[in-house]
């Protein structure tokens, strides 16, 4: 197996917390990480009809089964399990106990708010990281964004084309209906369709509304759908008043691009390169790396974006303790100094002339320029990974 960035911080938790969650979407390796991390646990998969029955109809009697160390994958299945749980950890307060694994985390949330605070730890699992897969696969960038990173895509050596379209059409008649009752299902996948066609982009839910034919609430409702299945992310904006107004929306983005490639209808890798959203595509995609590095060693995204009524914009800001960190992402594949241009207007602004700045392209090469460093697409970890020093 490909190794996971993660293993080092689930393995951790598990000595620390009775349980732990690790959650995310649908075939991003839950199952495959938490047993290749304790293959000394028991396994029980809760998606077998039998087994779910019995965990629901007698949770006690269920648990009795496992007095030691068990992963119980897709927990959301049984959510009866949870306060039986929580009696079960108080009574023993055994670290590493239960390893969770699930899905959905709205409804994964909901329960744990309300039986388990505090006993347990949760990670967010996403597909590979660009990291994790250059390991294995020297890939073009535009094989990167048209592929995506799901793992199935490498492990079985799927083609997108294939393996998408099944993805969606299970995501949308299962999961969507456990999350919520949606009866237009139609309109839900159009609307999916037009949140591809957005990523990258400000959120605005009336205009999606408008071009799906559904409420403004509706829309409300179905972009929390998506960002529960972690589907989409939404970016929230930097608030710090910079003498200007700024833009209270957050931004749309999907965690995949290879998802987001196929409910565009993009058929080859050889078509983003001239695709009118290639620019929407690689943001998506350098913007979905840092989350996902973030994210493997159990941190929250902690990343914002800035704009200003007039359109000036940061794509991405770390904070750093009082430090504000500036990162412009561009597809283009040759550096030129009018692509800082917005990096030079912030350092304006915000009065640091001479503080780090940086500039994620598509080219290869890094650039150790001032103020503004030059970062390749392919270094996005190792500045991840210098952000964090």
């Amino acid at each position: 197996m490909i190794k996971r960035q993660m293993g080092g911080k689930l393995r951790a938790m598990a000595k620390a917390f009775p349980l732990v969650l690790v959650t995310g979407p649908r075939q991003s390796g839950k199952t495959t990480l938490a047993r290749s991390v304790f293959p000394n646990h028991r396994y029980v998969s809760l998606e077998d009809p039998d087994t779910r029955e019995f965990a629901t109809d007698d949770p006690r009697g269920f648990l009795r089964q496992y007095p030691d160390r068990v992963i119980l994958d897709e927990v959301q299945r049984a959510p009866e399990l949870f306060s039986y749980l929580q009696t079960e950890v108080d009574r023993t307060g055994r670290p590493g106990r239960y390893v969770l694994t699930g899905s959905h985390h709205f409804l994964l949330m909901e329960k744990i708010s309300q039986t388990l605070a505090g006993r347990i730890r949760i990670l967010h699992l996403l597909p590979f990281s660009l990291d994790e897969i250059s390991r294995t696969a020297k890939l073009s960038l535009e094989h990167v964004l048209f592929q995506g990173l799901y793992p199935p895509i490498y492990d079985r050596r799927i083609q997108p084309r294939d393996w998408y379209p099944g993805y969606i059409q299970t995501y949308i008649e299962r999961d969507v209906r456990l999350v919520k009752n949606v009866g237009d299902l139609d309109s839900f996948h159009k609307f999916l369709r037009l949140c591809a066609g957005r990523t990258g982009q400000l959120l605005n839910l009336s205009s999606l509304a408008s071009d799906c034919g559904i409420t403004h609430n509706t829309a409300k409702a179905w972009i929390s759908i998506l960002a529960a299945g972690f589907i989409v992310y939404l970016l929230p904006p930097y608030h710090r008043n910079f003498n200007k107004r700024l833009v209270k929306s957050p931004k749309l983005y999907f965690y995949d691009t290879g998802l987001a490639c196929s409910l565009l209808g993009i058929e080859k890798a050889s078509q983003i390169s001239t695709h009118p959203l290639r620019g929407n595509i690689f943001e998506t995609f350098i913007l979905s790396e840092i989350v996902k590095h973030r994210y493997n060693r159990g941190l929250e995204p902690g990343i914002f974006f800035w704009r200003d009524k007039t359109g000036n914009e940061i794509d991405c800001v770390f904070e750093k303790g009082s430090s504000l960190i500036p990162v412009e992402i561009k597809s283009s594949q040759t550096f030129t100094s009018e692509l800082a241009g917005n990096l030079a207007y912030w350092n304006r602004l915000a009065g640091r002339p001479s503080g780090p700045s940086f500039l994620i392209y598509a080219g290869e090469e890094n650039q150790n320029r001032k103020p503004t460093s030059v970062v390749s697409w392919k270094a996005v970890g190792q500045f991840c990974d210098s952000r964090e020093k």
